[in-house]
């Protein structure tokens, strides 16, 4: 059984999961590729969403080789006779444990933004992971949610391999999985999307609500799915609109060459610009027919049009609309916004942009446009420096440091998008 991605996987698993409704369950994802799957689970059954952050205690002089695990709210469980057998006394564990301590610390603060932890104490409690390995994490986080006082504990994945399902047989109460392939190697392998999980997607998924009760913190509304008219209404793109309640623009994303409305990087954009209350259109340039064809994926031009069109039909909202464009879709967004003329796109943001491939209409483009380049990304800096001297309106190129063109170093998506937000927010009209 393979999966599209974490977002089929959690349906999946949610159906398997319907006859724990009336148990009022609390659902908890491992962090971060568990949570995509949680949140689907949670909502298929009402029930609240959180985390649960667990810290490997490993043998000081051989890490890998854990002897216990740490939890939120002071739990600890240990291992007895892994710590004889590795010769691991009490000054070792309280060292370990104050340096997974600080960092367990610093998770449940980025992931939840100062909100409590949900309790667990006689609940049944769900713990969901998007696969299993191993099993040594799940383990972990069972004996942890136990810890924390949950009266039953079930541990759900889609996938699993088979010596793990036997290894965690008597780890929980129930152990549900959708597959237990015997040619198992690597979880990623049973599904056709495995990006990364950025934070910014597992702290935008918690903030939304499962139970149907409102979070007033964060007023994020779920994605609403909108077909798109193009090339005169005989091609229909997909894409998914999210608007927080009084948003003041929409920014509309432009991916990059062989990406799709679910890259995982501006899927994490978004999320932050969605918490500051912007909204957010993400959608396919090319259906998956046009994707194929590596000529359109390249064709700039006919990518702006496309752009330009979903832009039109998007001007039903009434308010301002931005581009934020990422490699060759920013330079998509470039053309496109030259060609909407002065007043019809608010403000342009390019990550790792190409905006060479737009050259021939930098000069006309009248929208204040930010440019984003990874300090390691040397080439495609050249580039942006080059076409910061002909832009014809306000522009500021503002380099990375240490980020690579994926800005896949910690912290470094971050910055994109709280930048991002900046620029958009600075020039509403």
């Amino acid at each position: 059984m393979r999966f599209d991605d974490r977002v089929d996987a959690g349906r999946r698993l949610a159906a398997r999961l319907e006859h724990l409704r009336s148990a009022h369950p609390v659902v908890l994802g491992l962090p971060r590729g568990g949570v995509p799957v949680a949140f689907q689970v949670a909502h298929a059954l009402g029930a609240p969403l959180d985390v649960i952050i667990v810290r490997k205690l490993g043998v000081p002089y051989h890490r890998e080789l854990g002897f216990g695990a740490l939890g939120e709210g002071g739990v600890r469980v240990v291992r007895d006779d892994i710590m004889r057998m590795s010769r691991v006394d009490e000054d070792d564990l309280a060292e370990v444990q104050r340096d997974e301590q600080v960092q367990l610390e610093r998770q449940a603060e980025r992931f939840r933004g100062g909100r409590e932890r949900i309790p667990l104490e006689g609940r049944t409690v769900i713990v969901v992971d998007d696969g299993i390995a191993t099993g040594s994490t799940a383990s972990a986080a069972c004996k942890v949610a136990r810890a924390q006082g949950a009266d039953r504990v079930v541990l759900a994945v889609p996938v699993a391999s088979p010596d793990a399902v036997e290894a965690l047989r008597g780890e929980a109460d129930e152990l549900v999985y959708l597959s237990a392939p015997a040619l198992f190697s690597a979880v990623g392998e049973w599904y056709r999307d495995f990006s990364q999980t950025e934070d910014d997607e597992v702290v935008a998924l918690l903030g939304r609500d499962t139970t149907g009760a409102a979070h007033p913190a964060h007023h994020i509304h779920a994605a609403t799915p909108v077909s798109l008219p193009v090339d005169g209404r005989r091609v229909t793109l997909d894409g998914d609109l999210t608007m927080p309640p009084g948003a003041p623009a929409v920014v509309i994303f432009a991916h990059g060459s062989g990406s799709s409305r679910h890259s995982p990087r501006n899927r994490a954009v978004a999320a932050t610009l969605n918490r500051a209350g912007l909204g957010t259109l993400l959608f396919d340039l090319l259906t998956d027919a046009e994707a194929e064809d590596r000529a359109k994926v390249f064709a700039v031009e006919f990518l702006a049009g496309r752009l330009g069109e979903v832009t039109d039909f998007l001007r039903r909202e009434s308010v301002p609309l931005c581009y934020f464009g990422a490699s060759t879709g920013a330079a998509a967004a470039l053309w496109a916004a030259a060609e909407a003329g002065e007043g019809g796109i608010s403000s342009v943001v390019s990550r790792g942009g190409r905006p060479d491939l737009a050259a021939d209409r930098l000069e006309r483009v009248t929208s204040p446009t930010l440019l984003l380049v990874g300090g390691l990304d040397q080439t495609v800096l050249d580039l942006n420096r080059r076409a910061a001297e002909r832009l014809g309106c306000e522009n500021r190129l503002v380099v990375v440091d240490g980020a690579t063109h994926l800005f896949e170093e910690p912290g470094a998506l971050e910055t994109v998008a709280e930048l991002a937000c900046e620029w958009f927010t600075e020039h509403l009209p």
